[in-house]
């Protein structure tokens, strides 16, 4: 995986890579301001995303365009499987399909909610999870990095323990647990409606024995407890941000978005207490999105590793333990 250090660049707020399967060619055919009746699945998804290209839509939690985000809606409302996608786009939706996926579109139109709080879910590093309002929709590259191991930051085999500062939905300690199986891993969150999230989902990838969900405020839970991997997508959002987000990412639960004026406040009260809780050879992930000129700023000597992912996404650091004990 490609790095530099520490030359911040430009990235988007709370990322906004995209993790739902992404649509065919078949439904960007053209289409008319008309609802299709009966409609067929393709008809219906290009319906859809005329009608989101009209409202002005923001795209940004899971998909970053209105086809893919119709396409879900659809697929979702008419009880279908994105893999079906080819074998599907003909199919004529039955009254109580249409309808559903209709009455999908409708709401995301009028209540400018993400797509996610309305199917209730959404994929992560190849996985589903269940989502809800108490929760951030799941979005950061640092699935990609998951995907690796974590390598070449450090050596899969060498990884015990791993801990997620701001779990959330509890995505990024899931998926690490499922690509380490021989890790244990702590979701920790000071939200206690963000918990009972991470614990369904917890349980739905049958993960109790490996996962332990935490209630936290960033190491205040955590006394004595020591990590190969600490992982982080904290609030990061500063004030001047927070005042222009789309309305899409006001619905998401702001103790998740705002991280203090200059979006900090968590950051760096990580990167001041990481060192205490990683083994020696241990790395710190952390991802700040737009706030990462600020952090070069205000820390111009740490020796930041900014990380470039194929599938995009930016504002992610590491810091190696040896590194943090510097300070």
């Amino acid at each position: 995986m490609p790095a530099k250090k520490s030359a911040p660049r430009k990235s988007t707020a709370k990322s906004t890579v995209a993790r739902l399967p992404k649509a065919k060619a078949k439904p960007k055919q053209p289409a008319g301001s008309a609802v299709p009746e009966p409609g067929t699945v393709a008809q219906l998804i290009s319906y859809a995303a005329e009608q989101f290209a009209v409202a002005d839509l923001w795209f940004g939690h899971g998909t970053d365009n209105a086809v893919d985000e119709a396409a879900e809606l659809v697929f979702f409302a008419s009880g279908l499987r994105h893999d079906q996608a080819d074998e599907v786009y003909d199919l004529v939706l039955k009254p109580k399909q249409r309808a559903a996926a209709l009455q999908l579109i409708e709401r995301r139109i009028r209540e400018r909610v993400p797509a996610a709080y309305l199917t209730k879910r959404m994929w992560f590093a190849g996985h589903e999870f269940y989502v809800d309002e108490r929760v951030l929709v799941p979005r950061s590259p640092i699935a990609e990095l998951i995907d690796s191991r974590f390598r070449p930051w450090i050596d899969p085999t060498k990884v015990q323990r791993v801990l997620d500062i701001g779990t959330g939905s509890g995505c990024i300690a899931i998926a690490a647990a499922l690509a380490l199986p021989n890790a244990k891993v702590d979701a920790a969150d000071v939200s206690t409606d963000a918990l009972a999230v991470t614990r369904m989902n917890i349980e739905r990838h049958s993960l109790q024995r490996r996962v332990r969900a935490v209630k936290s405020d960033v190491f205040e839970g955590l006394k004595g407890e020591r990590y190969d991997v600490i992982v982080s997508n904290p609030p990061y959002v500063g004030d001047e941000e927070m005042a222009t987000l789309p309305e899409e990412y006001r619905r998401e639960p702001k103790l998740g978005l705002h991280g203090g004026r200059d979006g900090l406040d968590i950051v760096h009260r990580i990167i001041d207490q990481a060192a205490a809780h990683l083994q020696p050879h241990g790395i710190l992930i952390v991802e700040v999105g737009n706030s990462e000129e600020a952090l070069v700023a205000s820390r111009p000597r740490m020796p930041f590793t900014w990380l470039d992912f194929e599938r995009g996404g930016g504002g992610v650091l590491v810091l190696k333990a040896e590194d943090l004990r510097n300070l």
